[in-house]
């Protein structure tokens, strides 16, 4: 905090590749920190924004089970994870006794997406519409609950998992697609225009949670459009649709208070991110560059860098590298000013380092100006 200009409403902390417990585990150290000695309140993740309400209800209330909260209230797998099954633990364990106001947050972020699929959005907009149908008169309603379960149809159509690559086998330019969108729209449009009756009629907290449903179902259901594109700019949409989707959910979370993201650095910074999909490059402006550019010096980016992760064959970085750098620290945990050390550098900057796996992102020398800082660990523990 000393390091940067002002406490930030939202301080995002990147990974270069997922499930490394060491990475989770000082994920967990700075949030316990950011709680006790810093006032924050809430943890956001990349994961499923549907599930992480799950989460969220057993951390603030005790509700469902420890198990089955980490088995479907966490995408990609992520609930086995050690470090996420602690995190989860321990939030319970501080929030139990607490006044509401006092109890600490989950957010997943992300939406309901998967690398090779996406969700019908069935859940969100059903969970919207029933929302709106049970505070206000049915007339004002674009449509009934039987009319949207007919236009979805069977949710495998939503998430054909041939339709990633072959844009002829997505549901998301079908009439019924459209006319659902349309619909999600009017629905959303609804809740806003009609929020002070809601929130009266409901809580803030519940009110919250329908414009999520509503974001998440025009998400979905914009994500599931470019999938059936068959344009150039098809994947870069998606990649795009995505970050967006994140962006919105990590404003709505901010409006809390201060908040830890946690996710990959190509979400979080600030400058455009970049890939190789199907063979093509992509770019697109990523969460945290959305965010930074609406929060501006509320939002602060710190990137995590990695020297070894032996398990996965990546060994001692190369001396010319960032990595190689901050390798010869003798710390085993650093934490350094990124924009001291780009100004140290000057004009010269050290080469990218090449990983030989392709599960891990090594630090972008040419990102040093859009970071606020680097934690460097110099080795990942299998």
């Amino acid at each position: 905090m000393g390091m940067l200009p002002a406490r930030p409403r939202m301080l995002a902390l990147g990974e270069p590749t997922h499930g490394e417990e060491t990475l989770l585990e000082l994920r967990n150290d700075l949030f316990r920190q950011l709680v006790e000695q810093e006032g924050y309140r809430t943890i956001a993740i990349e994961s499923d924004c549907l599930g992480g309400l799950l989460v969220d209800d057993h951390v603030t209330s005790g509700k469902g089970t420890f198990d089955e909260v980490m088995e479907h209230g966490f995408s990609h797998g992520w609930g086995t994870s050690a470090a996420n099954r602690a995190l989860v633990r321990w939030m319970r364990a501080h929030n139990e006794g607490r006044p509401a106001s006092e109890r600490l947050r989950f957010a997943g972020f992300d939406g309901p997406l998967e690398i090779a699929a996406a969700e019908s959005p069935r859940q969100a907009l059903t969970a919207l519409h029933g929302y709106l149908a049970a505070r206000l008169d049915a007339d004002l309603l674009p449509c009934t609950a039987e009319t949207l379960d007919h236009l979805l149809g069977t949710d495998d159509r939503w998430t054909e998992p041939a339709a990633m690559m072959n844009p002829s086998r997505s549901v998301g330019r079908s009439a019924e697609a459209g006319e659902l969108r349309l619909l999600a729209d009017e629905l959303a449009a609804l809740l806003d225009a009609w929020t002070p009756q809601l929130i009266a009629a409901s809580s803030p907290d519940a009110w919250d949670r329908a414009r999520l449903h509503g974001r998440t179902a025009l998400g979905l259901l914009r994500y599931h459009y470019w999938m059936a594109d068959a344009s150039p700019a098809r994947l870069t949409r998606l990649v795009g649709v995505r970050d967006q989707m994140m962006a919105h959910n990590l404003l709505a979370v901010a409006a809390r208070g201060p908040v830890l993201v946690y996710a990959h650095n190509s979400h979080l910074q600030r400058g455009k991110s970049t890939m190789r999909m199907g063979g093509a490059p992509l770019e697109w402006w990523s969460a945290g560059a959305l965010v930074s550019a609406e929060l501006g010096a509320e939002y602060a980016f710190i990137s995590t860098a990695l020297g070894t992760i032996r398990h996965q064959g990546v060994d001692v970085p190369e001396p010319g590298t960032i990595e190689g750098l901050l390798y010869a620290l003798p710390e085993d945990r650093s934490l350094v000013d990124a924009r001291r050390l780009a100004t140290v550098l000057g004009d010269t900057r050290p080469a990218p380092r090449v990983s030989p796996w392709f599960g891990y992102a090594p630090f972008d020398p040419e990102h040093l100006g859009d970071s606020d800082g680097i934690v460097f660990v110099k080795d990942a523990q299998h």
